[in-house]
């Protein structure tokens, strides 16, 4: 695990491609067959051009970059989402998490949790509030 440090001012990311696969993936798995993201036809002639990926998908990367940053024994018990920007298939983006508050008497973290793309446009900005893992009470 890359950093068990549950200490304000951790930081760490994750980077990962959104695929044609997530999507239809995602699509199977949540059953949102919305046509601005399955159908690019429809998407064509909307104000994004093409199709974009479920903004969950995002939501999705953010909770893996928890598990994969910080620990895997986690619960997540909040988390505030503000989508300001699409992810197109292919995009690359990067999940950026940082540790902004700590209570260590209750075991819980409030994390920035923010998504940019290669070119730097921020997608998703948000809050998480986690319960600390029991792998993590020692570290």
């Amino acid at each position: 695990m890359a950093g068990r440090n549950v200490d304000v001012g951790f930081t760490n990311s994750i980077t990962v491609k959104v695929t044609d696969k997530m999507v239809q993936q995602f699509a199977e798995l949540s059953g949102d067959y919305n046509p601005i993201h399955m159908n690019e036809e429809f998407a064509a002639k909307t104000r994004f051009g093409r199709r974009i990926a479920h903004g969950m998908i995002s939501g999705a990367l953010i909770s893996r970059a928890l598990v994969e940053c910080i620990g895997g024994a986690g619960v997540y018990l909040g988390q505030s989402l503000k989508f300001v920007n699409p992810v197109f298939i292919d995009d690359t983006i990067t999940v950026t998490i940082k540790i902004t508050a700590v209570r260590k008497e209750k075991g819980i973290a409030t994390v920035e949790t923010n998504v940019t793309k290669e070119n730097g446009d921020m997608v998703v900005k948000g809050e998480a509030v986690i319960m600390v893992g029991a792998d993590m009470e020692h570290a």
